[in-house]
């Protein structure tokens, strides 16, 4: 009897033990698959993206370069190879000149505009971490110049995180929410671009680039 009661005793031991260890090890597990980030640019090329007729794209000291000039009608876009639907996007940018934006759930349509579906404004001064939706709505969330003056930093590195989960859309610039929808109608997957609007002075640099695919 004492040896089965001893037994028992190092099983429910071994069994408690057990559980304060894996239970931590499993969230780990589980917080490492859902924080596992891709990085869309390597810092080197532009692999994994394809350019759209219109203004140039190049990569310089770690940055990608955007120019266009004002003769140039089409929107110059780098777009994404890839499709996605729901994410989180990171990305760093610096305007200096001109009306730029960083498109998702995006389709790829041609004519002077390229594209259709939204776009998180990026420009100098003006509208920054809006949602304007090319071809379709027009402006859907556009923030004030107080509201921008709040987060946005001119000739300067910003950072936009986009996160678009179901039919909810979040935009923040440097860690502040600049638009927000709930339960939108539009895109629910497509293509991620940089664009060069047509018919501006165009100047425009992206950095940190990466994705978490939710």
């Amino acid at each position: 009897m004492k040896n089965i009661i001893r037994v028992f005793l190092m099983v429910l031991v071994a069994g408690t033990f057990s559980s304060f260890i894996d239970a931590p090890h499993r969230d780990l597990m589980t917080a490492g698959v859902q924080d596992k980030w891709t990085e869309l640019f390597d810092g080197k090329t532009l692999k994994g993206w394809h350019a759209l007729p219109g203004g140039t794209w190049t990569v310089e000291e770690g940055t990608i370069v955007g120019r266009s000039p004002v003769t140039e009608q089409r929107h110059g876009l780098l777009v994404s190879d890839r499709t996605y639907k729901d994410f989180v996007l990171d990305v760093t940018f610096k305007s200096i000149r001109g009306n730029s934006g960083i498109y998702f759930r995006t389709d790829v349509v041609g004519g002077i505009e390229g594209v259709r579906g939204f776009q998180a404004e990026v420009h100098p001064t003006d509208d920054i971490g809006g949602l304007y939706e090319t071809n379709g709505r027009a402006w859907v969330v556009k923030p004030t110049a107080d509201q921008v003056s709040r987060y946005y930093k001119p000739n300067a590195w910003n950072t936009m995180r986009i996160t678009a989960k179901g039919r909810d859309i979040t935009v923040t610039v440097n860690g502040i929410v600049s638009a927000e929808l709930k339960n939108d109608p539009g895109n629910a997957s497509g293509n991620i671009a940089l664009q060069l609007h047509g018919g501006q002075d165009m100047l425009v640099m992206f950095k940190n680039v990466r994705i978490r695919e939710l």
